[in-house]
């Protein structure tokens, strides 16, 4: 990989710490948000749609269903964090703690195929 490229995302990271804090200083507790349903079912949507190329690929033998499965596994703990972090006490919280165990389940099984070297190209 480019050094540069490697360079320009150390400094991403050491950049993005500041703006964490500033996140933290200035943001409300809470807010009112529009099309909140609309964002839940975009994500579930985005993560249905990695697992179906990611099976589709791997069926295939494409290797790039390594790349599909790493992007899935992201998604599900992106989702798995803001169901937790969103969520009311009481069965709320429950409901995202045992929907955040299916999508680890999920990220852990999408993280094995995108490490595993089992997608030979089929010719």
């Amino acid at each position: 990989m480019r050094k540069w490229l490697l360079r320009a995302l150390g400094a991403a990271a050491v950049l993005l710490v500041p703006w964490m804090v500033v996140l933290a200083v200035t943001l409300p507790g809470s807010t009112h948000v529009d099309n909140w349903s609309l964002a839940w079912i975009g994500l579930d949507a985005l993560m249905a749609a990695g697992c179906a190329a990611t099976a589709l690929l791997g069926l295939r033998g494409d290797p790039r269903a390594r790349l599909t499965a790493s992007a899935t596994a992201s998604v599900a703990i992106l989702d798995a964090w803001f169901d937790i972090t969103t969520a009311r006490a009481g069965s709320a919280l429950a409901q995202a703690l045992l929907s955040a165990v299916a999508e680890g389940a999920l990220a852990a099984a999408c993280v094995t195929l995108a490490l595993s070297k089992g997608f030979a190209a089929r010719r």
